[in-house]
C-alpha cells in the first residue's frame, strides 16, 4: 500500500494560501459523499463509480491503493450502512457550521441545542462505534474491569449520552450491568427514549436516563465505570465536575475520557480551540487531562489511541 496518510501536514500555497485552503474543503465534501453513498452500496463499488472524487480522495491521502484497487482510509471504513450514513452527516454538519461561521455568524453559540434532530441523531449513533470499542479494546486493557462489569449489578455512567447509542452499545457488550445515560438537553433525552423504545432489547431495558448537568452527579463510589467525552462538554462545566465524577468511582473502578489529540501543527490547535467554544465544548486534549486526572489522585493513568490523528482515551483508576 501507499504510504501516504491523511495525517500530512496542510502545505499552503505561498502565492494564495486560500486556493489550499478551498482544495481541502472539497476534499471534505469528497469524503462526506463518499461516505453517503456506501450507507447503500459497497465501499469498493463507490470508489470505483466515481474516478475523478476518487482521485481527489487520493490526492488528500484518504484512499490508498492496492495495485490498482483502492481502499479508503481504514478510519473511514464503518462497520454498517446506517453508521457510513451517520458518520456522513456528522461531517456534512461540521461543513455547515463553518459555512454558517463564513457567512457572518459570529456569535459564540451554534451549540448543540441549535441543531436539529437529525443532525443529534446522526452525531448520537456514531458513538454506537465508541461503545463497541470500549467493550471490546478498552475494557479488556484495564485491570479488573472486565471482571466488575461481569458483576451483576454492576453500574457505568455515560455522560453527554445524546441519544444513548454509546450506552446501548455498552449494555448489549455487558449483559450484568446498568448503565445510566445523563445528559443536559432533554430533547435529545427524547430522542433517546425514541430509539431505545424502538430497539425493544433486554439491554436497552437496562439504560436508565437523567435529564442532568455533568455538575449535578452527586453519587458517592456509586460507579464501575464512567465514560467521559471531554471535546463536548463546556470548559467551566467539566473543570467542575471532574472532581464529583471521580467521587462518583467505586474504589478500583475507572473513569475513560475522550479526548482529542494534541493538535500537531498551529493551524489545527487554532481550530479546535474556535470550534470547541462555537460549540459549547471544551479544548481538553489528551495530556491535560491525563494531568488533570492524576492530579485528583487516580492512578494507573492509560492511553489508548483509536485512528490515526483521532481521539484519544485515556483511563485512570480510583484507589
Amino acid at each position: 500500500m501507499s504510504e501516504r496518510t491523511s495525517s500530512t501536514v496542510l502545505s499552503l500555497d505561498p502565492d494564495d494560501p486560500s486556493t489550499t485552503l478551498e482544495s481541502a474543503t472539497w476534499a471534505l465534501a469528497a469524503l462526506v459523499a463518499t461516505l453517503e453513498d456506501a450507507a447503500t452500496q459497497p465501499l469498493a463499488d463507490v470508489l470505483a463509480a466515481n474516478p475523478q472524487r476518487t482521485a481527489v480522495l487520493e490526492a488528500a491521502g484518504l484512499v490508498r491503493r492496492d495495485g490498482d484497487v483502492p481502499a479508503l482510509h481504514p478510519a473511514y471504513r464503518y462497520p454498517d450502512g446506517p453508521t457510513h450514513h451517520s458518520a456522513a452527516q456528522a461531517r456534512l454538519s461540521s461543513l455547515r457550521q463553518a459555512v454558517a461561521a463564513a457567512a457572518g455568524d459570529r456569535g459564540e453559540s451554534g451549540g448543540w441545542a441549535d441543531q436539529e434532530d437529525e443532525v443529534l441523531r446522526n452525531q448520537g449513533r456514531v458513538s454506537a462505534g465508541t461503545g463497541r470499542a470500549l467493550a471490546g479494546k478498552v475494557v479488556p486493557a484495564l485491570p479488573g474491569l472486565a471482571e466488575r462489569l461481569d458483576a451483576q449489578g454492576s453500574s457505568i455512567l455515560d455522560i453527554g449520552t445524546g441519544v444513548a447509542a454509546l450506552a446501548l452499545a455498552l449494555a448489549e457488550a455487558f449483559p450484568r450491568a446498568d448503565v445510566v445515560g445523563v445528559d443536559v438537553m432533554e430533547r435529545v433525552l427524547e430522542l433517546a427514549r425514541e430509539d431505545l423504545a424502538a430497539a425493544g432489547t433486554e439491554a436497552a431495558g437496562r439504560v436508565t436516563l437523567r435529564h442532568a448537568d455533568v455538575v449535578d452527579v452527586a453519587e458517592q463510589a456509586a460507579y464501575d465505570m464512567i465514560w467521559l467525552p471531554a471535546p463536548f462538554l463546556p470548559e467551566a462545566a467539566l473543570t467542575q465536575a471532574l472532581p464529583r465524577l471521580v467521587e462518583a468511582l467505586k474504589p478500583g473502578a475507572w473513569i475513560v475520557a475522550g479526548t482529542n489529540p494534541a493538535a500537531p501543527d498551529p493551524l489545527r490547535q487554532a481550530v479546535a480551540g474556535w470550534h470547541a467554544v462555537r460549540n459549547g465544548g471544551s479544548a481538553y486534549d489528551a495530556d491535560r487531562m491525563a494531568s488533570t486526572l492524576t492530579g485528583y489522585g487516580l492512578r494507573d493513568e492509560r492511553r489508548f489511541p483509536t485512528v490515526p490523528g483521532g481521539p484519544v482515551l485515556v483511563a485512570a483508576r480510583r484507589d
